[in-house]
């Protein structure tokens, strides 16, 4: 039995697609990837860091954006939706729409079981291309776990762990400090 094809989008069908959609979907390669759902715990988390960070930039030419802006890829043509995107000085807009961000400097993902392989792994890849992505907060949501991927001025990226809920996040390229019990407050896991 033969299978049936998948139709080919272009990116513009895409951006038209999605703008009509209730549902997010990623876009790579001319196939649309329907997004997961998320838990409380994920929300939680990427309320709470979406708040530190608006606080921390506060009356800084700096805009915070959470779950509904997109962030395109040019170099690999990936539209995808990080949970939370920094941005500083102009914004760069895809188009007219101001919905798609191309110029991101940090990026958030609070990591799914579903997720986390591509979270980590080619979703970081495809980020890596950006010219203006500085660094890279990934966070678990089962365990207090904050990986920190920094950009180096040669391009090299180096990696730091925090585990402990006294520990402090520093985003050198946004000069503020996260505190890890801020971004897991009310986070409720799970037990043994």
């Amino acid at each position: 039995m033969a299978s049936a094809s998948v139709p080919y989008l272009t990116p513009e069908q895409y951006l038209e697609i999605e703008r009509q959609a209730e549902f997010r979907s990623e876009y790579l390669h001319g196939e649309m990837f329907a997004m997961a759902g998320t838990s409380f715990n994920h929300n939680r988390i990427v309320r709470s860091t979406e708040r530190a960070l608006g606080r921390a930039l506060d009356g800084r030419r700096c805009d915070v954006f959470f779950l509904d802006v997109k962030v395109h890829v040019p170099a690999t043509g990936l539209y995808t939706y990080p949970d939370i995107v920094v941005t500083c000085g102009p914004i760069a807009a895809l188009d007219k729409h101001q919905d798609t961000l191309t110029n991101p400097l940090v990026i958030v993902e609070v990591l799914s079981p579903s997720t986390r392989n591509y979270d980590r792994g080619e979703k970081f890849q495809h980020y890596r291309s950006i010219p203006s992505f500085r660094e890279y907060l990934v966070l678990a949501q089962d365990e207090i776990r904050v990986e920190h991927h920094v950009r180096q001025p040669d391009g090299a990226w180096i990696f730091r762990e925090h585990t402990a809920l006294t520990d402090v996040v520093h985003l050198a390229s946004i000069d503020c400090n996260l505190n890890i019990s801020t971004l897991y407050a009310d986070v409720e896991f799970p037990t043994a």
